[in-house]
């Protein structure tokens, strides 16, 4: 077993997790098998209890596990399937530990950080590293190990000093350390500044660990003298130096470390030259450059409850995003702030009222994703009764079909009252209940979650259509249809309602699940592919493709000439925008 561990410096939020899942990506071109751990240093066992403002989405596994954003790009990246152990944390390790001491498995010896805590941390990695996550049998060949946070921390010490003994553990040509780094260029004097990560490989030498490779983040390439300098100082070869630099969009990383030369580096510390074969990448070159060449926009409202923080809900985004490039469509999303929709905030902030109004107004699709807590509850409810009466395609997961469900409760069935039992447990009308699951007491691993089977009700309907007329599907969780409203997707039992469609509408569906774990660059999730081509006019189109050539976007993503009739009947002309993911939150670029 090989292993690459990426550790990072100077500053967070450089990158580490994408510069991570690029070079699984790399090496599985290179036709070996890849694993990936991700270490989150802080006292957590696991993510679920975690506010997103705090850090980021909780990213859901099909064995159930709540873990890292992280874990989620690796999926994403490299189409495996990782488990709740793929991703370490200080609470679950010190946990086990402190199990074994209270069943006497020390014998009677003090426990301490050194060698209890670093053995444990050794032994989850080696364990962990021998499932395999993509589909096939046997180890993988190599584990990449990323470890969260910045040489530095304090909260990292335990685990630096373990994979500083893991290295000789495992032996000279078994590990390699790649360190990323930032280069400033400092606008009064233009020049890059390699101090900084000098300092950092310094402070990481002096915990026990030296970089085989150095992936510098810069706004652009290195210079040769600056590489001269990092080599010099940083006891690292030129060739070894890898400038991450800024890119239109992140699936050309694995294009940049592939043209540097980084798996050959990889490869010479590891031992596997000539082993291997040559990365050519064709799928991530002919994406990367479709997603830069994008120009016609399709607009997504984004009502949601964090949306001061994008990567609350990322693989929302990312599943918008594979939709939207599978369909030659540039995403733009508008961030709407759900309370902002609400009467109160007519009062109070009357200007922030109607730029939301403003921007749900002017969107070609409504997405309301999930939630907890009362917070914006009624502005998710105004959302998905806009979306119902004029006929706007909506997508609403999890918190968002059970508002849907409500608000139609309410205002076409008239019961005034209607509502979860999580907001008003004392409503004579409960249209969403708690699940024998969840608890009320703790937060922590309570609900329904993991891969779950959904059972479709009605062959006939959109949900069914876009999962290419299966008659179930797998996928990760957290009498009102005499009125119209069709619950055309329930679990294995028939009690719980996992989705719910408008038949007479264009695109309106809800779902109890979470269809953006599942999502993937070049296969976008059904119900994700749906929303764009509805908000384009084009799901009529797309789902007559699924059924005679079993690629929902045969029709639409290979140059074909489709006319460009949005959803409120008129076409929009082509607006040309930059390249990249645009997202406005009451008009402000971020």
């Amino acid at each position: 077993m090989k292993y690459v561990l990426v550790t990072g410096g100077v500053v967070s939020g450089l990158g580490k997790g994408v510069t991570a899942s690029s070079i699984g990506v790399l090496l599985k071109a290179c036709g070996l098998r890849v694993t990936c751990i991700k270490i989150d240093p802080y006292l957590n066992t696991d993510a679920g209890t975690m506010s997103p403002f705090e850090h980021g989405e909780v990213f859901v596994l099909d064995d159930g596990g709540e873990v890292d954003l992280d874990l989620g790009n690796y999926e994403r990246f490299m189409d495996i399937k990782l488990t709740r152990d793929n991703n370490i944390t200080t609470g679950k390790i010190y946990q086990s530990v402190i199990d074994k001491e209270r069943k006497g498995d020390y014998l009677g010896k003090t426990v301490q950080v050194v060698p209890h805590i670093t053995d444990e941390i050794q032994d989850w990695i080696e364990r962990v590293a021998m499932i395999p996550v993509d589909g096939k049998e046997g180890p993988v060949d190599v584990c990449v190990i990323e470890l969260g946070g910045t040489i530095g921390d304090i909260e990292s010490m335990p685990f630096i000093e373990a994979l500083g003994q893991f290295s000789y553990r495992v032996g000279p040509g078994n590990f390699c350390l790649i360190h990323v780094s930032l280069v400033p260029v400092l606008n009064v004097v233009g020049e890059q500044k390699t101090k900084p990560t000098q300092h950092s490989v310094r402070g990481l030498r002096g915990q026990g660990l030296t970089p085989n490779i150095l992936a510098c983040r810069s706004t652009v390439a290195l210079d040769d003298n600056v590489k001269g300098k990092l080599s010099q100082f940083c006891h690292v070869p030129e060739q070894n130096i890898i400038t991450l630099y800024d890119v239109p969009n992140i699936w050309h990383i694995p294009l940049l470390l592939r043209d540097q030369k980084a798996h050959e580096a990889i490869f010479k510390v590891l031992n596997l030259q000539g082993t291997t074969k040559e990365p050519l990448l064709k799928e991530w070159t002919s994406r990367a450059e479709i997603c830069d060449g994008l120009h016609e926009p399709v607009r997504i409202a984004m009502v949601g409850k964090y949306t001061g923080l994008s990567d609350a809900y990322l693989s929302i985004l990312k599943a918008l995003l594979h939709a939207s490039v599978d369909l030659r469509k540039k995403l733009v999303i508008d961030w709407i702030p759900a309370c902002d929709l609400e009467d109160a905030t007519e009062k109070e902030n009357p200007d922030a009222y109607k730029a939301a109004w403003k921007l749900l107004k002017g969107a070609d699709g409504i997405l309301v994703p999930g939630g907890f807590g009362n917070r914006g509850v009624q502005g998710k409810i105004l959302a998905a009764k806009y979306a119902r009466e004029h006929r706007i395609p909506y997508l609403g997961i999890c918190l968002g079909m059970q508002v849907a469900v409500i608000e139609f409760a309410r205002s076409v069935l008239n019961l005034r009252d209607a509502n979860s039992t999580e907001f008003d447990p004392n409503t004579k009308n409960p249209c969403v209940i708690f699940m024998p699951e969840g608890s009320k007491t703790h937060m922590g691993g309570t609900m329904r979650l993991g891969s779950r089977r959904t059972y479709f009700q009605i062959k006939d309907c959109k949900s069914a259509k876009l999962y290419g007329n299966r008659t179930f599907i797998d996928e990760r969780h957290p009498r009102l249809e005499n009125a119209g409203l069709s619950f055309t997707g329930k679990d294995e039992t028939s009690q719980r309602m996992e989705i719910v469609e408008l038949p007479n509408h264009p695109y309106f569906i809800g779902v109890q699940f979470h269809p953006e774990y599942k999502s993937r660059p070049g296969k976008p999730s059904p119900l994700f592919l749906g929303l764009i081509a509805a908000a384009c006019g084009q799901l009529d189109t797309l789902i007559q493709g699924s059924g005679s050539q079993g690629n929902l976007s045969a029709k639409l993503g290979n140059g074909i000439a489709m006319e460009k009739v949005y959803q409120k009947g008129t076409t929009k002309p082509a607006k040309v925008l930059s390249d990249g993911l645009y997202s406005y939150c009451n008009g402000v670029q971020v």
